[in-house]
C-alpha cells in the first residue's frame, strides 16, 4: 500500500466546492473518478481543506492510499489527460503512511483579489471581486493587522454548524501568522496565513475589512467584533470568485 500526496490547481468557477456531493460536480469527486479510471480502485482523496463553491486553488494538497503500481511520473500526465482542463495535478510524491493532507497540515495561505478599476476586463471577471468604489486603503491595512495572533474567530465563521470549519475542527480558535493588503496596479490583494480556517472565514474577514475601508467601521472595531463571537457582528461574506488557496505547509 502506498500513500500518495498530490498538489492540485483548479478553477473553482464551475464546481460546487471541494467536498464530494451527490448530483453535483466537485473537485474531490472529479479527482476520485479520474483515479478510479486509472487504478480501478474506489479512493476518495482527502484535501487539506474544503474550499467552497467558486473558490480557486493554486496549490491544494490531497492524499490517498493505493495498491496501484503505476509509477508517479506516469500518474501525473495520466490524470491530467482524464481530468477537465479546469483541474491540473501539478505534482505527485509518495509520502509516509501516516501523512494526511488535512490532519498533517501546519499552515495554509489564502489570497483574495479585488479589482479596483472602474471597468473589469471580461477575462478577469470570474477571478476577482470587482469593487471600484472608494476605499481607505491604509485603514484596510491597519485593520488587517488587528487579527494577527490567536483569537476565537466565531464571528467570522459560517453560521451552519455542519460547515463551521473547513478542517473538521469544531473549535473556532485559530492563530493567524500573517494578514496584509498589497496594491498591484489595479488590484488590491489580501493575503492571510493561519494554522487553520473556519468555513467562510477569509471571505467574512474581507467583507468586514471592506467596511473599515468604507468608513462604516474603524480599524479598532475589529477586536470587539472578535470578542462578540457572533456572526451578525461582522460584515457580509465577500464573493467566492476572488479567493485562492495558494499554499499548504507541513
Amino acid at each position: 500500500m502506498r500513500n500518495v500526496k498530490l498538489v492540485v490547481a483548479y478553477d473553482g468557477s464551475e464546481f460546487s466546492g471541494w467536498q464530494v456531493q451527490p448530483q453535483a460536480a466537485t473537485i474531490q469527486g472529479t479527482l476520485a473518478s479520474a483515479l478510479e479510471r486509472l487504478t480501478g480502485e474506489k479512493v476518495l482523496p482527502q484535501g487539506s481543506g474544503r474550499t467552497d463553491a467558486g473558490v480557486h486553488a493554486l496549490a491544494q494538497v490531497a492524499s490517498f492510499r493505493t495498491a496501484s503500481p503505476i509509477p508517479l511520473d506516469h500518474l501525473v500526465p495520466a490524470l491530467n489527460h482524464i481530468l477537465p482542463p479546469s483541474i491540473r495535478v501539478l505534482e505527485a510524491e509518495e509520502v509516509p503512511l501516516e501523512f494526511h493532507a488535512r490532519k498533517s497540515a501546519r499552515a495554509k495561505t489564502y489570497r483574495y483579489r479585488m479589482y479596483r478599476a472602474s471597468l473589469c476586463p471580461p477575462f478577469l471577471a470570474r477571478y476577482v471581486w470587482h469593487y471600484p468604489f472608494p476605499l481607505n486603503e491604509p485603514a484596510l491595512e491597519q485593520a488587517a493587522q488587528e487579527v494577527v495572533g490567536e483569537h476565537d474567530f466565531a464571528s467570522f465563521a459560517a453560521v451552519d454548524p455542519e460547515l463551521h470549519s473547513e478542517e473538521g475542527n469544531r473549535s473556532s480558535l485559530r492563530r493567524i501568522f500573517h494578514s496584509s493588503w498589497t496594491r498591484t496596479a489595479d488590484e488590491l490583494v489580501y493575503t492571510v496565513q493561519a494554522n487553520g480556517f473556519l468555513h467562510h472565514m477569509v471571505r467574512n474577514l474581507v467583507g468586514t475589512l471592506v467596511l473599515v475601508g468604507k468608513g462604516t467601521l474603524q480599524p479598532e472595531d475589529v477586536i470587539p467584533i472578535l470578542e462578540k463571537r457572533n456572526r451578525s457582528a461582522a460584515g457580509a461574506t465577500a464573493p467566492a470568485k476572488g479567493l485562492y488557496l495558494v499554499r499548504v505547509e507541513y
